[in-house]
């Protein structure tokens, strides 16, 4: 993302930034508030070391707005926000700064932390960024149906989640297009960088199994079990993720019960892999095969086209925004459902 110019949009009459947070001295902007030169009506840069930041945004203007935010590499922060004419709204969320910003084999991205505003009339009124100090966070380790996509029209599920959450929860999502569970243990970028990174209870979510197309079942299975003990030698927490479903019908409108249901060439079932790993190391399970597959099967072989790049790709396998976000909203609902994390810290949109 490009880093914006010092231009102010009208509905930035009221930025405000932590001192703490900008290399640029205070007074140098006598008259205004510390900061303001980091955003545009459109586009926020923040110079913040890699870390965990909480974000409040003020919304609203003389004028109907609606305003969502995103961040970093495509990663949707706020949903859409509609606010009525002159009236004002505050929201917050938590969000995690790393290097590289999406993608762990990816690009490195713009250093410190970027904010992209959207909707139909966006207007951010105030802004306050500030260390958190008290959030929790969710590590994702998966594939491309997971990850922070660099692209559109591809966004992964994890690309999506932080929308549902609120202040207190960041996702910091490892999830790296392509990865098996062999590949992902394998590639020093991956998981040799990312478990040094997890503390003590952190919430780790695992998915990988659309690349391991060639992976025999007792391979599979030690690799699972390998993360789940790595991420407990660290004090985090793991659960375990079933992968979401390919869209492949039966002439009968049901699920294809290999390609679609994720059984290898080799007669690996791999939700079934992954159900029984979770029961015998006590680990949460979110059954996410399960949950998009009624989805799926429910919508039909039409409907469920827009779920994936069905109509721009002709691919069944990797997600539209649209898809990725409902499939994110699944996700959230399991999380609630397991205790996996507080009813209060989650959105409902």
């Amino acid at each position: 993302m490009r880093r914006p110019t010092p231009l102010l949009g009208a509905a930035l009459s009221a930025l405000v930034l932590s001192t703490a947070l900008t290399t640029v001295p205070a007074r140098a902007h006598a008259g205004r508030p510390p900061g303001i030169e980091h955003c545009t009506a459109t586009a926020c840069h923040f110079d913040v070391p890699p870390g965990t930041y909480d974000v409040t945004v003020r919304l609203g203007a003389a004028t109907a707005s609606g305003t969502r935010v995103t961040g970093e590499t495509r990663r949707s922060l706020l949903p859409e926000t509609a606010v009525p004419a002159g009236e004002h709204v505050t929201r917050s969320f938590t969000v995690d700064v790393r290097t590289p910003e999406g993608e762990p084999a990816g690009p490195d991205g713009t250093p410190g932390l970027d904010l992209a505003l959207g909707g139909f009339a966006p207007a951010l009124d105030a802004i306050r960024v500030t260390p958190a100090r008290h959030a929790r966070r969710l590590l994702l380790i998966g594939d491309s149906t997971v990850c922070d996509q660099p692209a559109a029209p591809y966004a992964g599920w994890g690309q999506q989640l932080p929308r549902y959450l609120r202040q207190g929860l960041s996702v910091a999502n490892h999830a790296d297009s392509g990865e098996s569970t062999v590949s992902y243990l394998q590639d020093p970028r991956l998981w040799a960088t990312v478990q040094p990174l997890i503390r003590p209870g952190d919430l780790v979510l695992v998915q990988l199994a659309h690349n391991d197309k060639t992976t025999d079942e007792a391979t599979y299975r030690a690799n699972l079990a390998t993360l789940v003990a790595g991420i407990r030698d660290r004090g985090g927490e793991p659960a375990l993720v079933t992968p979401v479903v390919r869209r492949w019908f039966n002439a009968d409108g049901t699920l294809d019960n290999d390609t679609a249901l994720l059984v290898n060439g080799l007669g690996v079932d791999h939700p079934a892999v992954i159900r029984q790993v979770a029961a015998t190391e006590h680990v949460p399970l979110i059954d996410l095969t399960a949950k998009t597959r009624a989805l799926v099967e429910s919508l039909g072989p039409e409907a469920s086209k827009a779920l994936y790049l069905y109509n721009e790709k002709r691919d069944n396998t990797h997600t539209s925004v649209h898809g990725a976000t409902v499939f994110a909203a699944l996700v959230r609902d399991e999380l609630l459902a397991r205790h996996l994390v507080p009813e209060g810290r989650v959105r409902a949109g």
